[in-house]
C-alpha cells in the first residue's frame, strides 16, 4: 500500500542559516502576495469567473522579471516562489469549490511578515545522522537523531517558524504492507468537554485542557504585550513570550490527540464515532472556548488516516442519531436532556448510568449486526455492554485512565 507520511523535526540552525531560512520565507511570502494582487483585480472585473491565470504562467512571468526588478530573489531557491504560487492557485480552487458546495471557505488574503512564516522546497533533499541538507541552504543540524524510518522517496519539505523556532516537515512516499485486520472488539467513542473521550468498554481519557489551564497566564501575557510601545524591542520580547505559550498549548493538545487516536486505531477492529456539528456547537458563547480547546475536528482527522494505516474500521454515525437521549438498555428515548444532567436516568427500565458511557454504548450498538430473538423481534447485539450496564446499575465507577497513564498510550 502506497501512502504519504510526514515526519516533523525541529531544526537547530546557526545565525547564518537562520538568516537564510528567513530569506526563503520572505521570498515565498512576496511571491504569494505578488500573485494575489492581479488575481484580485481580475476577480473584481470578472465577478464569479474562476478562469484565472494558473500557477505556471505566473511563475514564468515572475522569472522574466527577476533579472530586472527582483534580482535579490536569486539568493534563494527557485522552489520557494514556485511552490508559493501553487499554494495561491490551490487557495482559489478551494474558494470556488466552497462557493459551489455552499461552504464558507474564505477568499485568499495577503500574508504578513512574521505571521506563519513558511516555505516549501523540492528537489535534492538528503538526511544525515543529525542533519538535513536543503537546496541552496545547505546542511542544517536537527535536534533529534534521525533513524532509518522510510524506504520510499522524499516528495517535499516544508519549513515553518513558530515562536522563533524552525521546524521541518518531510513528506515521504512509502510503500508499506497491507495492514492486517485488528482483532480487538468494536468500541463506541463519545467525545466531550469534561472528558475527552468515553469508550463503550468503560475506559475514559481525561481532557488535558491545554488552553483552559493556562488561560490566566495567557491573559497576563496579552496585557503585557498591549502595554509595550509598538516597534520597541521590549514589545518583540513580549510577543515572543506569548508565542511560546501558544506553541506549548498546541503541543499539549496534539500530543494527547495523537496518543488517544493511535490507541483506538491499534486496539479495536471497529471505532464508532459521532459526526459532530462543531460549527453549530461553537455558537454557544459559554462553551465555545472549551469546545475549541478539545479539537474535535483534529481528533476525527487523525482517526481517519490511522484506521487505514493499522487495519481498523472507522464508522461515523449521523449527527441526528440520539445517542445521548436514548437508553442503551431498553431503547427508550427522552424528549429533553439538558447539559447539566451528567447521569442518565431511564423512566422506563430504571437504568442509571453515566451520560457519556450511555452514548458510547448506543454508538457501538448501531454498528453491530442485527439478529432476531425468539419472538422474532430485531435486537442489536452488544459486546460487553451487559456487564457495563450491570456495573452502572450498581453505581460502580468505570475504568478511568489518568493523565499519568495516558502518556504511555
Amino acid at each position: 500500500m502506497l501512502i504519504n507520511r510526514a515526519y516533523r523535526y525541529e531544526l537547530d540552525p546557526n545565525n547564518i542559516q537562520r538568516l537564510s531560512l528567513a530569506q526563503h520565507a520572505g521570498v515565498a511570502r512576496f511571491a504569494y502576495n505578488w500573485g494575489l494582487e492581479p488575481r484580485i483585480k481580475q476577480y473584481k472585473n470578472n465577478q464569479g469567473d474562476e478562469r484565472f491565470t494558473d500557477a505556471m504562467k505566473q511563475h514564468k512571468l515572475l522569472n522574466s522579471l527577476k533579472k530586472t526588478e527582483f534580482s535579490w530573489m536569486y539568493e534563494t531557491s527557485k522552489c520557494a516562489p514556485q511552490e508559493a504560487l501553487r499554494d495561491l492557485h490551490r487557495a482559489f480552487q478551494n474558494f470556488y469549490r466552497g462557493l459551489k458546495s455552499g461552504k464558507n471557505i474564505g477568499f485568499p488574503r495577503f500574508k504578513r511578515r512574521g505571521v506563519r512564516d513558511s516555505f516549501r522546497l523540492t528537489g535534492t533533499i538528503r538526511f544525515h545522522e543529525r542533519a538535513i541538507q536543503l537546496p541552496r541552504i545547505g546542511k542544517i543540524r536537527i535536534k533529534e537523531k534521525k533513524e532509518s524510518y522510510y524506504n520510499g522517496r522524499i516528495l517535499s519539505i516544508t519549513v515553518r517558524r513558530r515562536a522563533n523556532r524552525w521546524f521541518v516537515s518531510v513528506i515521504v512516499e512509502e510503500n508499506i504492507l497491507d495492514p492486517q485486520p485488528v482483532r480487538g472488539a468494536p468500541v463506541g467513542v463519545d467525545l466531550g468537554v469534561k472528558t475527552l473521550a468515553t469508550l463503550s468498554d468503560g475506559t475514559t481519557f481525561a481532557n488535558p485542557q491545554a488552553m483552559g489551564r493556562r488561560l490566566r497566564k495567557l491573559r497576563q501575557l496579552h496585557r503585557s504585550l498591549s502595554r509595550k510601545k509598538k516597534g520597541s524591542k521590549n514589545r518583540e520580547k513580549a510577543k515572543l513570550r506569548l508565542a511560546k505559550m501558544y506553541l506549548k498549548v498546541f503541543n499539549i493538545r496534539q500530543d494527547t490527540l495523537h496518543k488517544v487516536t493511535t490507541y483506538l486505531a491499534k486496539s479495536h477492529s471497529k471505532v464508532v464515532s459521532e459526526d459532530l456539528g462543531v460549527l453549530w456547537m461553537l455558537k454557544n458563547r459559554r462553551l465555545a472556548r472549551a469546545i475549541a480547546d478539545v479539537g474535535f475536528y483534529e481528533f476525527r482527522r487523525q482517526l481517519e488516516y490511522k484506521c487505514g494505516w493499522y487495519g481498523s474500521e472507522l464508522v461515523v454515525v449521523s449527527r441526528t442519531f440520539p445517542s445521548s437521549k436514548m437508553c442503551s438498555q431498553c431503547g427508550h428515548r427522552k424528549k429533553e436532556l439538558s447539559l447539566s444532567e451528567r447521569e442518565y436516568h431511564c423512566e422506563q427500565c430504571g437504568l442509571e448510568i453515566d451520560r457519556d458511557l450511555n452514548a458510547a454504548l448506543n454508538l457501538v450498538a448501531v454498528s453491530l449486526p442485527e439478529t432476531l430473538n425468539a419472538c422474532g423481534e430485531e435486537v442489536r447485539l452488544l459486546t460487553d455492554s451487559e456487564n457495563l450496564l450491570r456495573a452502572a446499575s450498581m453505581k460502580q465507577e468505570p475504568n478511568i485512565i489518568p493523565d499519568s497513564m495516558s502518556k504511555n498510550v
